[in-house]
């Protein structure tokens, strides 16, 4: 975890660099409020991630989750999870995995019951992702009612194919997201366009008491391999 602000910005920078391309910091108010995990390839930081806990009865329009869609109510505690991004050139399973760890570890310090935050396509044409928004249509809409705040928002349904290729949806949607599909995990029937970061979201949750109990066990298991290694105090906002 980031342990310093130089960590933090290091953070921010590959932020920076993965959502808007070039030098800069992507930064903004949620950041004092949540910790950011990083995963370091030889010394060289090429994953980050951050986890803002937030306990039971919080208000959720005060998330970065919140700023796009009206939800609710979750059964805290719970956490929101965003900005999740991977150096270019670098993504690999086991990026995936210790970021999950990672996520674990705050799951279980915290007895959380539910994760939510925003699932990120690049860009802003919804039509280049067809195949997958008819594939959340079809299998993965949650039962919350989930309303979005902007009016640049789009409905599934007014985009989808007629048919749709489930290979490549899955290669359409962000690796976060089919985690979480693969773990039980819902989506909202819309998605709304994040003109400051230009990418679409999607809300995405995950029922904690949903995960298979041998998904529950491995990830478990990955989290003590790492516990204790620079995770730094828990905090709840």
């Amino acid at each position: 975890m980031a342990m310093s602000p130089d960590d933090v910005a290091a953070c921010q920078a590959l932020r920076y660099a993965c959502f808007h391309g070039g030098a800069g910091l992507d930064a903004d108010h949620f950041d004092t409020l949540s910790d950011h995990v990083m995963i370091e390839r030889e010394g060289v930081l090429v994953c980050t991630l951050r986890l803002r806990v937030l306990p039971d009865g919080a208000d959720f329009s005060e998330t970065y989750t919140g700023g796009f869609y009206d939800f609710g109510p979750l059964p805290g505690p719970t956490i929101e999870v965003g900005r999740f991004c991977v150096a270019q050139g670098a993504f690999s399973s086991d990026v995936l995995r210790l970021a999950w760890a990672a996520i674990t570890q705050r799951v279980d310090a915290n007895h959380i019951t539910h994760l939510f935050g925003c699932a990120s396509f690049a860009g802003t044409d919804p039509v280049a992702y067809a195949d997958a928004f008819g594939v959340l249509q079809a299998k993965h809409l949650g039962r919350m009612t989930i309303v979005p705040k902007t009016a640049d928002n789009t409905r599934f349904s007014d985009i989808i194919a007629a048919e749709n290729d489930p290979r490549r949806a899955l290669q359409q949607m962000p690796p976060l997201l089919r985690s979480y599909l693969g773990m039980g995990g819902y989506v909202s029937d819309h998605l709304v366009v994040d003109h400051t970061l230009g990418t679409l979201h999607v809300f995405t949750g995950l029922d904690i008491a949903a995960i298979p109990a041998a998904r529950v066990r491995s990830l478990r298991a990955l989290a003590a391999q790492t516990q204790g290694l620079h995770m730094g105090p828990l905090r709840t906002t």
